[in-house]
């Protein structure tokens, strides 16, 4: 199942619709569900956050992987930014220290079975699975 989406967090809603869509045809586990969306939403915002340059809308691509689930976030038009590569997050530190950014990348990488970026020439696609190992 594939589809496009506008740059804009009202999109959130219409993302999570698909979710449920995709989960209910495939018959994927539902406690697998929870992950996928979180980590989706996660990846989209940051997306639609910080890959300004562009108007273009972000393609959601959502397979099957085994008993699991593969998930696809491709940008296009865009500068390379690599949401795999592990950051600095001092998650031990008082909130009122902590530097904010970050964390939610830190726990998408936790919370994944496996995460792979590429990026050729202005198209980056981010792609997760869970599950299915």
């Amino acid at each position: 199942m594939k589809r496009r989406f506008k740059r804009t967090r009202e999109e959130l809603a219409s993302i999570v619709a698909m979710t449920e869509t995709f989960f209910a045809t495939e018959q994927i586990d539902p406690a697998l569900r929870h992950v996928v969306d979180l980590v989706t939403e996660e990846l989209f915002v940051n997306t639609i956050s910080y890959n300004t340059e562009t108007d273009a809308d972000v393609l959601i691509e959502m397979a099957t992987a085994g008993d699991g689930v593969e998930v696809s976030l491709v940008d296009f038009d865009v500068e390379r930014f690599d949401p795999t590569l592990e950051r600095q997050v001092n998650v031990d530190a008082p909130l009122e220290e902590r530097e904010p950014g970050g964390l939610g990348l830190f726990l998408i990488l936790k919370m994944v079975d496996a995460i792979n970026y590429e990026y050729h020439d202005r198209q980056s696609r981010t792609t997760f699975r869970v599950g299915g190992n």
